[in-house]
């Protein structure tokens, strides 16, 4: 099995301003993409661009807003785009499918292990899948972050090598490059940093969603699964290939976290925390970077109505939330038990386990 990488490819790449597929740059990244999968890499493409590829044939003059009209025009878009890659693959022999996904598919543990067995056996058969939001059952607004988001869970789903994200611009930089002759690119970034988030781009293209901060958001959730990250563009012919093999026209994220399993990437990424518990500095430490549990005695606050098994989120006393956890206690218990020496709970509740979260089921999310 060869190794896995993801390639993430926007609107603005495929599609032109007034809406409709770029013919041209579709050939051109289904090249890039077959170069890769001739050299042994297992190929994954998370592709935008259903949307802005079908509102101009479903008749409306400018990208919709409405979400049943972006519905609409995603429907038209998803047949004319399927088709186009599968023209573009063909050219080079190579097999394409369709996956399209929701937010709800990660959520529910059993249908996105169904995708994970699906993704695979399609990678034995050497096929090539190409995934894409649903953007026509979406019932809540479509924004994925264009995909940067979704792209970064796949990359985890199937712990890939690399997370290649590809954009019009070549990295990300101190400042804006187009009115800011100082600005310089940042090569590499080995932690997400409020700097960082700070000098992240605005608004993407006007047939696009997604700009530099979705794509740096990506990046770590990419970079928190044990994937390292590339944010960037390609020049030319060859460029992909180089990407990957970290020459590529961008910046790259790098990680020393390991891939985490499935339960953890749920619970980390998927999940819908029922509550919250705040926590002091002692606390914080502990559970960060002395791969501790987290004790009632480091508690200070406690929200929600949560119940054993549930996900809750652990917030530190600043007001970030650092991470979330499968909690042991019940919401009455955490209240009753907060701030208390094991000592004291074990004599006070009866309780499972002494740990509110254990340490194997808990992902740091700061």
């Amino acid at each position: 099995m060869g190794e896995r990488i993801i390639v993430k490819i926007g609107s603005s790449s495929l599609t032109s301003d007034q809406g409709g597929l770029n013919q041209e740059r579709i050939r051109f990244f289904a090249d890039e993409l077959s170069a890769l999968h001739k050299a042994g890499y297992e190929v994954l493409l998370v592709t935008s661009g259903a949307i802005a590829a079908g509102f101009r044939k479903i008749g409306y003059e400018t990208r919709p807003k409405l979400v049943h009209e972006k519905q609409a025009a995603a429907a038209v878009g998803q047949a004319l785009l399927m088709q186009a890659y599968q023209e573009a693959f063909g050219l080079n022999s190579i097999g394409v499918a369709q996956i399209l996904l929701t937010r709800s598919d990660f959520s529910n543990r059993k249908r996105i292990h169904n995708a994970l067995a699906t993704l695979n056996e399609l990678l034995s058969c050497n096929i090539l899948p190409i995934i894409n939001e649903n953007d026509t059952v979406a019932v809540a607004e479509i924004k994925f972050g264009d995909n940067d988001t979704l792209s970064s869970l796949v990359a985890n789903l199937v712990k890939a090598k690399q997370l290649i994200i590809l954009t019009d611009t070549d990295g990300l930089y101190t400042a804006d490059p187009r009115t800011n002759p100082e600005a310089r690119r940042i090569e590499r970034v080995d932690q997400i940093s409020e700097d960082i988030e700070r000098i992240a781009g605005g608004a993407g293209s006007s047939v696009g969603t997604g700009g530099m901060r979705s794509k740096i958001d990506a990046a770590r959730i990419a970079m928190r699964g044990g994937v390292p990250a590339f944010i960037g563009k390609l020049p030319g012919g060859g460029g992909l290939l180089e990407a990957v093999n970290g020459h590529g026209h961008g910046t790259y994220f790098d990680t020393v976290e390991h891939n985490l399993p499935m339960k953890k990437q749920w619970v980390g990424f998927h999940s819908s925390p029922q509550g919250t518990v705040t926590i002091d500095e002692g606390a914080e430490t502990a559970i960060l970077s002395k791969g501790k549990s987290l004790l009632p005695a480091g508690i200070t606050h406690s929200e929600g109505e949560f119940h054993p098994g549930d996900v809750i989120e652990v917030i530190n006393p600043d007001g970030v939330v650092i991470g979330r956890g499968v909690v042991n206690y019940a919401y009455w218990q955490v209240q009753a038990a907060a701030g208390l020496s094991t000592t004291e709970v074990r004599k006070r509740l009866d309780v499972a386990r002494i740990e509110v979260i254990h340490r194997d089921e808990w992902v740091a999310l700061s």
